[in-house]
């Protein structure tokens, strides 16, 4: 999406700055830019009535009367559809702190720059714009359902894998893909997890999903190979479902009665929730990788005492969180992060993954870095079994 096609809000006290941004997006097509000199005066334009919404904010951090960061703080609070760039003068470090509160607040943050801003940096901030609103968003940004109604569209089956293709990167050839869970709402369309799976954490509900998913993913495994496609399949399996010390064997039973062979399956350890029961949990995932699952921990490093897990769990697979992986172009201290769990990956003899690779930037760092394999919207977005069929077709052509 190009400039030309968005409405701007650049929110800078300093009037030659501003003049600059303003001068800046002029050059890049933009049409319609408005001007803020602090975060008050661009929160009472955002909400004037009978003007076109604004796409993108770009932002400064010191302001006089609100701040930058209380105007992310009320941006996210409104739930404000506008995307954000950070301008500031801030220590690097602190910036990373500043985009991580923003996110955490559910801004739909483009990027982080140090001023002088330049044109190429503002080109590539905007081009990320259309990505990032297909991206999936922070909790307070979905539509709010309760446990009854994810109930209800459990009992009507309306939960799907959607599949998301991952790539080694040596080869740049299709390896697999992970099944995320979908939920298709008759009235809203096609819901993610964010608006269902901590509810049915919370409630301990979370074995009917789980077993749905996999029986629905697994089927699909089926279908691919019998097609001719050879493809690992990730399924999603949170700690919650794993203090029944019956799990490893019925997921066991569900794999081989479909006809596929469990080291065709990895199993993505999810730390959304502690591990309560660890004895129990700990048996199940040694069974699992006993009969060939291939285990995988995922959102390394975000999770509850990831360091520990990895010890104590049989792991085949390290996959990296794409809170890491963002950005990583323009912020050494990520790259740093990502380098180092790549390289202890390498070390455990286990395979690193790299989620939320967005731009080739991202792709050929990680490449450097030596990443084994990589999913995200750079590669292709999730889609369903149709479409992932469709996606397998062209790229064995």
């Amino acid at each position: 999406m190009t400039a030309s096609e968005l409405n701007f809000l650049v929110v800078e006290d300093d009037d030659f700055q501003r003049r600059m941004v303003v001068t800046m997006l002029h050059s890049l097509g933009a049409a319609e830019v408005r001007e803020a000199g602090n975060g008050r005066q661009a929160l009472e334009m955002l909400h004037a009535v009978h003007t076109r919404p604004v796409d993108i904010v770009l932002c400064d951090m010191d302001m006089p009367e609100m701040d930058g960061m209380a105007f992310l703080r009320h941006l996210g609070q409104e739930n404000n559809a506008a995307a954000v760039i950070i301008l500031s003068m801030l220590d690097r470090v602190l910036l990373v702190s500043v985009e991580k509160m923003s996110e955490a607040y559910g801004v739909k943050l483009l990027g982080a720059v140090e001023k002088p801003l330049t044109r190429v940096q503002l080109e590539a901030l905007i081009l990320r714009y259309e990505r990032g609103s297909r991206a999936q968003r922070p909790h307070g940004t979905v539509q709010v359902f309760t446990l009854e109604e994810i109930r209800q569209g459990m009992k009507a089956k309306q939960f799907e894998p959607y599949f998301q293709p991952k790539v080694d990167m040596k080869t740049g050839r299709l390896m697999g893909a992970e099944a995320l869970a979908r939920w298709i709402h008759p009235e809203y369309g096609v819901i993610t997890p964010y608006a269902f799976i901590p509810l049915l954490e919370k409630a301990k509900e979370m074995d009917e999903l789980t077993f749905m998913m996999l029986e629905k993913s697994v089927a699909a495994c089926r279908s691919l190979q019998d097609k001719g496609h050879s493809l690992v399949i990730s399924i999603n399996l949170s700690l919650t479902s794993l203090t029944d010390i019956t799990l490893a064997d019925r997921i066991t039973q569900g794999v081989l009665d479909a006809g596929v062979d469990p080291r065709a399956i990895v199993l993505e350890i999810t730390e959304s929730a502690a591990m309560t029961d660890v004895a129990h949990a700990l048996e199940n995932l040694a069974r699992l990788r006993m009969h060939g699952f291939g285990l995988s921990i995922d959102d390394f490093g975000t999770g509850y005492s990831s360091m520990q897990q990895l010890m104590r769990i049989a792991f085949s697979e390290l996959k990296i969180d794409q809170s890491f992986v963002k950005d990583i172009a323009s912020n050494e201290s990520l790259r740093i992060v990502v380098e180092s769990s790549i390289g202890m990956a390498r070390k455990l003899r286990v395979k690193s993954v790299a989620e939320g690779v967005e731009t080739q930037q991202d792709w050929e760092i990680l490449k450097t870095l030596n990443c084994d394999i990589a999913q995200g919207y750079f590669i292709a977005n999730p889609m369903n079994l149709d479409a992932f069929m469709d996606h397998c077709a062209v790229g064995d052509q």
